[in-house]
């Protein structure tokens, strides 16, 4: 379908409460102390499975988790795959743009609580819950087996402050209705480079061998500031279709180290990101594939004209 472009006005609409894509979390539980056990000790105490898949979901505008449009069919259609393949994952482990940390950090509660981090939509959407369990055992084995860049100390694990973000649950609960799933987040830490990122990500590749579902959330192109509600899917700018060309092309041709390299496009990654939060989950996602692991696009249209809605599936 043919693409009609739209160039940044001096009107752009500002998205309402940028900042609540933006929050750090205020309360920083300490780095979990060193075990005795290693890194390899941690991973093994987790039952080897067959592997499973990774995903980069565009997720969007929260009003996708409950409005009936292609993208929440796609999300549904995608968890009933998966189940009738046969895979149903012990855990998932879920990087949302909306959770950034000081340091990296996994939620280690057992029972997450659905945060509704955004202001300005209907009390239909403030009122859904996701109450999937948490699982601090697998928190805490994950913690010791995954080390954060550049300084190596475990995983932090957080308790208490976080629980599940609508970058989470918004696309997880079509996928996996019943809630039955475990679900941990892990967070990013903002203040680090994108290559750190993806180099984290390369440590969670071991998880799909042992029954984990890795899931990055965010957008590959995100810019709240110049959306246009107004459009339909299949419109966008310029300098969104662009930057969203490249990213795929670096994805279809397996140049996935390529993406930490974003920024230096310059301008076009400035109007694609203003602020990073939607695109680094992908780089967890893409670190996470093994070596000729082919990708499969879906929902790859745009939402608003400056949001890009394209996701990825491998394995």
């Amino acid at each position: 379908m043919q693409r009609r472009n739209f160039y940044l006005g001096a009107g752009a609409v500002l998205a309402a409460a940028l900042g609540t894509h933006m929050s750090l979390s205020s309360a920083q539980a300490p780095a979990a102390s060193v075990a005795s056990v290693s890194r390899l000790d941690a991973l093994q105490s987790l039952p080897a499975s067959e592997r499973l898949p990774v995903l980069f979901v565009g997720h969007g505008s929260p009003m996708n988790a409950i409005e009936d449009n292609a993208y929440r069919r796609s999300w549904q259609a995608l968890g009933r795959e998966l189940l009738a393949r046969g895979i149903r994952p012990r855990l998932i482990l879920c990087v949302s743009a909306h959770w950034l940390t000081q340091g990296w950090q996994l939620t280690a509660m057992d029972d997450p609580r659905t945060i509704h981090d955004f202001g300005g939509f209907p009390q239909a959407l403030f009122d859904q819950r996701y109450p999937a369990p948490g699982s601090p055992a697998m928190a805490s084995a994950i913690s010791q087996a995954v080390r954060q860049p550049g300084s190596d100390v475990p995983l932090g694990l957080d308790a208490q402050a976080w629980g599940l973000d609508h970058g989470a649950w918004s696309v997880l609960k079509p996928m996996f209705p019943d809630a039955s799933i475990p679900v941990i987040q892990l967070s990013m830490d903002y203040g680090r480079p994108p290559a750190e990122h993806h180099a984290l990500g390369q440590q969670l590749k071991a998880l799909r061998d042992r029954g984990v579902l890795i899931v990055g959330s965010g957008n590959i192109v995100h810019n709240l500031r110049a959306i246009r509600r107004e459009v339909a899917d299949n419109q966008a700018y310029d300098w969104a279709i662009e930057f969203d060309r490249i990213t795929g092309e670096h994805i279809a041709q397996g140049r996935l180290d390529a993406l930490s390299e974003f920024r230096a496009l310059g301008a076009l990654a400035q109007l694609a990101h203003p602020t990073w939060d939607h695109y680094l989950p992908l780089l967890y996602a893409a670190g996470a594939v093994h070596e000729g692991e082919a990708p499969r696009f879906f929902n790859d249209s745009f939402q608003a004209a400056s949001i890009s809605m394209r996701s990825v599936i491998w394995g």
